[in-house]
């Protein structure tokens, strides 16, 4: 029987040889490439094809809801089980409406993670247990809305402006998300500006307020 290929992303060294050490302690279970940002991601996965990327939301670079989205849009196949250390609903649900398969909490048990993989190999969804009831609930609530015709903004954002729209809801100046992008402070400009048409926003307040209820910044 082949082993399970998995990729890990983390910024974290310590964490990540800590996830090797515990997957590979099961016999079935090859852990194929480590990456330590949003963007090493995307590209590791697209040279590996593994079975399954174990993801950590928060990346240098490129945020993890952006990776998921872009690796699932590219790689339905490949199962994106989400390790985090963030229990607030707005990531769950973004997590489980772009991609991912599983959710578990960074301070769950090794067994909670193993079986995430498992579940998320054999189609199910897994959630830590500590999380199911309410964020199914908050899940169904968000894509129920959705159904009914109610379209959300955040949506009509391109993976740049989104990206724009995390760094700003940081504190960050254009320039310095200019460096940060390798774009001009211009185009910056312009993705911020555009951004912030969309969402309908009018100060960096709302900008705040509306990055943390959707779980694109830490609390």
């Amino acid at each position: 029987m082949p082993a399970i290929r998995i990729l890990l992303a983390d910024d974290h060294q310590v964490v990540r040889l800590g996830l090797r050490t515990l997957l590979e302690s099961q016999p079935d279970f090859q852990v194929v490439g480590e990456a330590a940002d949003g963007p090493e991601t995307i590209l590791m996965a697209r040279e590996l094809i593994p079975d399954t990327i174990v993801l950590d939301l928060i990346l240098p670079h490129l945020n993890g809801i952006e990776v998921l989205r872009q690796i699932h849009s590219e790689y339905p196949d490949i199962r994106i089980v989400i390790l985090s250390m963030y229990d607030n609903e707005a990531y769950i649900v973004e997590a489980l409406g772009n991609g991912a398969s599983a959710y578990v909490l960074k301070q769950s048990t090794s067994e909670d993670l193993v079986q995430a993989i498992r579940h998320s190999l054999a189609g199910e969804r897994y959630l830590s247990p500590s999380l199911s009831e309410r964020a199914i609930a908050a899940y169904i609530k968000y894509y129920q809305t959705a159904k009914n015709g109610e379209q959300d903004p955040y949506e009509t954002l391109t993976p740049r402006e989104r990206e724009v729209l995390r760094l700003a809801s940081l504190g960050l100046s254009n320039a310095e998300i200019a460096a940060k992008l390798s774009l001009s402070s211009r185009t910056v400009e312009t993705h911020r500006a555009n951004m912030m048409h969309k969402l309908g926003f009018h100060s960096q307040i709302d900008l705040i307020r509306f990055a943390l209820e959707r779980g694109i910044i830490p609390e």
